[in-house]
C-alpha cells in the first residue's frame, strides 16, 4: 500500500529537510515545542501521581486508626441499649465487624509537661476486628490493657513529647469533674504506660491514648460504651452504609463515616488537585501553541514548494494536510516522550526523592507538617488518559490556522520572485 505523500512531506518538514540556516532554526523551534509539550505532560503526570499517592497514603493511615463508620450518642453519654445496637449493626450485610468504645478528651501530664489527648476506651478483644492499628497491637500491647489496672497505650509522638517510656506513670486529667463548693474539680487518675504505637499518621501519634473501655467509663463517669466503631466491606461505600445503618437504629443516635470526619481535608486535597491540573495544563497549552509560530515559519519558508505542489495538481486540502501532519507529529512525539518520562519518574519516585534528599541534605516532607515523611506516588489511568488526550487535542488545534494559511497560498504569487 502506497504511503500518502501528505505523511511523507509532513514528516520531512518536521525534520526540516535541508540543512540550511533557516531550516535549522525551524527544526530548533520544532524541538523546543516537542520539549515543552513533553515537560508539561510529564509535570502533570508526576504532580497528579504524587497528589494521588499522598491522598491514598494519608487515607490509609487515617483508616488504620479510624473506623469506617461510627455510631455514638450525641450527648456523650452511654448508649441506652448496647447489645441491641450491636446486633442491629452487625445484621447489615455490608458490615464486617463492630466494637464498642468510650471516647473523650483529656489532658495527660508527666512532670511539668502536659498535652491534650484524644482518649479512646476500647475492648481489647473486639477492637482488632475494626481497625488495622489494633490488629497490629493485638498480640503485643493490647493484652496489657487489663480492667482496673489503669494502663494506657500512648501514641509514639505523644510519649516522646512527654518524655515517657513503657513502665512510666502519667497523670490523666478529665476536664468534666466533680462539683464542689469550691467549684468544679477535675478528676485525676494515675495511669501506667503499658506500651506505645506508631501508626505513621502524625496527628494521631501525637494525640491518641488507648485505655481499657471499663477504665475509661469509670474515669469519665459513663455507664458504658458511648459509641460503636464499625468496619465495612467497601470503604468507598461508607456514606451509603452509614445512611443504611442510621435508618435501622433509634432516631436519637448519630451515625458518621470516615469521609465526613475528615471532609475538610479531603475536600481541600480535591480542590488543590483540580487547580494543579488546570495550572499545569496551561503549560501544555503554551507549548502546544508554540506550534503556531513553528508552522507559520515553515509555511513562509516553503511557499515555493507549496506553489509547485499546487501546479502539479495538489488540492488545498492536501496542502493543509501536510502541515497538519507536521504539527501532529510534534504533538504525538512530545506527548509520548512526556508520558514515558512522567511515568518513569512517578513509578520510581520512592527511590529518586530519597536520593535527592541525601544529595541536598534536606527533607522535603517533615512529618510534623505533612503528616507523612516519604513521597508517595499513585499513577492512575483516570488522570493519565485525559492528560494525553488534552495534549494531543491542543497540539491538533494549534495546527489548524497555519495549515489553513498554507492551503490559501497563491501559486502565481509564490513563484513570482523565485
Amino acid at each position: 500500500m502506497q504511503t500518502p505523500y501528505e505523511l511523507i512531506l509532513g514528516w520531512r518538514y518536521t525534520r526540516a529537510g535541508r540543512a540550511t540556516r533557516r531550516n535549522g532554526f525551524i527544526s530548533f523551534i520544532s524541538g523546543v515545542s516537542m520539549l515543552g509539550i513533553a515537560l508539561g505532560v510529564a509535570a502533570l503526570i508526576i504532580v497528579l501521581s504524587v497528589m494521588n499517592g499522598f491522598q491514598k497514603e494519608v487515607r490509609d493511615r487515617m483508616l488504620s486508626v479510624l473506623a469506617h463508620v461510627e455510631v455514638f450518642e450525641p450527648s456523650g453519654q452511654a448508649l441506652p441499649d448496647l447489645p441491641r445496637t450491636l446486633a442491629t449493626i452487625e445484621r447489615n450485610p455490608e458490615v464486617i465487624a463492630a466494637a464498642p468504645f468510650v471516647g473523650a478528651q483529656a489532658l495527660i501530664a508527666h512532670g511539668d509537661d502536659m498535652r491534650g489527648a484524644l482518649v479512646r476506651g476500647i475492648d481489647p478483644a473486639l477492637e482488632p476486628r475494626v481497625t488495622d492499628l489494633a490488629a497490629a497491637l493485638s498480640k503485643t500491647v493490647l493484652p496489657k490493657l487489663v480492667p482496673g489496672a489503669y494502663g494506657v497505650v500512648l501514641g509514639g509522638e505523644l510519649a516522646r513529647s512527654l518524655g515517657v517510656i513503657t513502665g512510666d506513670s502519667v497523670t490523666l486529667i478529665a476536664p468534666s469533674g466533680q462539683v464542689t463548693p469550691a467549684g468544679v474539680v477535675p478528676r485525676i487518675r494515675q495511669m501506667t504506660v503499658v506500651g506505645t504505637f506508631d501508626s505513621g499518621h502524625y496527628e494521631y501519634d501525637a494525640s491518641l491514648a488507648l485505655l481499657h473501655m471499663d477504665d475509661a467509663a469509670r474515669i469519665f463517669r459513663v455507664e458504658g460504651a458511648t459509641g460503636v466503631r464499625v468496619k465495612i466491606r467497601d470503604l468507598h461505600a461508607a456514606r451509603e452504609v452509614a445512611v443504611s445503618i442510621a435508618s435501622s437504629l433509634d432516631p436519637g443516635l448519630s451515625v458518621t463515616d470516615w469521609t465526613r470526619q475528615n471532609r475538610t481535608w479531603f475536600a481541600a486535597v480535591q480542590l488543590e488537585k483540580r487547580m494543579m491540573f488546570i495550572i499545569l495544563t496551561l503549560i501544555v497549552a503554551v507549548a502546544a501553541f508554540n506550534l503556531v509560530s513553528t508552522l507559520v515559519m515553515t509555511v513562509t519558508d516553503k511557499r515555493a514548494d507549496i506553489a509547485i505542489l499546487r501546479t502539479l495538481g495538489a488540492s488545498p486540502r492536501s496542502i493543509m494536510g501536510i502541515f497538519m501532519v507536521q504539527g501532529a507529529m510534534v504533538g504525538v512525539i512530545g506527548t509520548l516522550a512526556g508520558l514515558l518520562f512522567g511515568l518513569g519518574v512517578a513509578f520510581n519516585i520512592d527511590t529518586l526523592v530519597p536520593a535527592i534528599e541525601r544529595a541536598l541534605g534536606a527533607s522535603f516532607l517533615p512529618k510534623d507538617i505533612y503528616l507523612i515523611s516519604s513521597m508517595p506516588s499513585d499513577p492512575q489511568q483516570g488522570d493519565i488518559v485525559p492528560i494525553a488526550v488534552i495534549s494531543l487535542v491542543l497540539a491538533f488545534v494549534a495546527t489548524i490556522y497555519p495549515s489553513w494559511r498554507a492551503s490559501r497560498v497563491n501559486p502565481a504569487e509564490a513563484l513570482r520572485y523565485e
